[in-house]
């Protein structure tokens, strides 16, 4: 595929502008600012606290085997609601106006398994800017030739009952994250339209930073701790199939549903609508109403208000969505949403299942 996709707006609608300045107004008449507020900074402080509680009391023994054994599963969680809360919002730097505090809280990522600057090429580039075109959104390479999202990728018979295994290949994302793909995303000319050529500091953090995170649930546990070799595998892979799951569910139900799109590019590489109503037809809410749900998720249960405000902190995505989807409405554009978590995953089941059909 050729690396001049482009958006081309022909219909020259104007919904971006208005929205964009609709939001701006609240934001200025209620006297906001659009970064973090006393309750991000509060649930920011609640999720940290938690990791190093949940990580200290595992790494002591604190409690029986199997006790250990759930917290670890507590603790694969709190690891992707801190990616989803925290780092999120800090890389794309829409959690402080202060740049060293951005890169302060982003750090956790790596610390977490993820690797900061991969990610920015990876999210912050690519798939925030070609939503859910294939082969060029490598957020829809779930698994290649394992679970198929597009009539353009190859059939094989597998396929029609992805709907069933590919929750448990959600459950391996972190595993394969953190082992796999950072390195294999490094190491390609090409991720995406971006041309690979990292500055050499890079390639020092990729393998410093990957030790940092293989010191602190590996090794450490090990050398300290008084279980098995098989004791701790347990415990290591409960951790992260929790955690993988938790982040392959939540990033899936915000693209991949029943009504969302993977357009095609025209014969001439362009995607011949504006850049914002593309991600209107490709991007969904689930729970949008929902305070636990939002409080879980980082706001990216509002995947719509994210894509078109990535600038803004998600803490304020629950009172700006009701001005984008009237905006949307207004001018004839979708605003698609899954009224709970439970339709949001029935309707991603579906997906999977027709998707999976020849």
């Amino acid at each position: 595929m050729s690396s001049s996709l482009k958006f081309v707006d022909k219909n020259r609608s104007g919904f971006f502008t208005t929205v964009k300045e609709r939001v701006e107004q609240y934001f200025i008449n209620n006297g906001l600012s659009k970064r973090a507020n006393r309750s991000m900074v509060l649930k920011t402080i609640t999720y940290l606290v938690s990791f190093v509680v949940l990580y200290f009391t595992i790494l002591l023994e604190v409690f029986p085997t199997w006790v250990s054994l759930l917290l670890a599963i507590a603790l694969g969680m709190n690891m992707a609601f801190i990616g989803f809360n925290i780092c999120h919002d800090a890389l794309h730097g829409s959690y402080s106006s202060k740049p060293w505090v951005n890169k302060t809280l982003g750090f956790l990522f790596n610390v977490i398994g993820a690797n900061v600057y991969i990610w920015k090429i990876t999210h912050n580039k690519i798939h925030h800017t070609y939503t859910n075109i294939v082969g060029h959104d490598g957020d829809l390479e779930i698994a290649p030739g394992v679970v198929r999202v597009s009539a353009r990728e190859t059939h094989r018979p597998i396929h029609r009952y992805q709907h069933i295994y590919a929750f448990f290949l959600y459950s391996l994302a972190s595993v394969s994250w953190f082992f796999k793909k950072d390195y294999k995303k490094f190491f390609q000319k090409k991720i995406g339209q971006h041309e690979n050529n990292h500055p050499r500091i890079e390639y020092f953090k990729l393998f410093s930073y990957k030790l940092m995170y293989y010191s602190l649930f590996i090794i450490i546990p090990l050398l300290v701790m008084s279980i098995t070799w098989w004791q701790f595998l347990i415990g290591f892979l409960a951790l992260n199939l929790a955690m993988g799951l938790v982040i392959g569910l939540v990033f899936q139900l915000a693209h991949l549903v029943e009504q969302t799109s993977l357009p095609d590019p025209e014969e001439n590489e362009n995607i011949e609508e504006a850049w914002a109503e593309h991600q209107m037809k490709t991007t969904a809410n689930f729970a949008r109403k929902s305070r636990l749900t939002t409080f879980l998720c980082g706001g990216l249960n509002l995947q719509v208000e994210h894509h078109l405000f990535p600038k803004i902190c998600h803490i304020h995505y629950p009172q700006i969505s009701g001005i984008v989807k009237n905006t949307s409405l207004e001018f004839g554009l979708p605003y698609h949403e899954n009224k709970s978590f439970a339709s949001a995953l029935k309707s991603h089941y579906n997906f999977l299942k027709k998707a999976g059909r020849k």
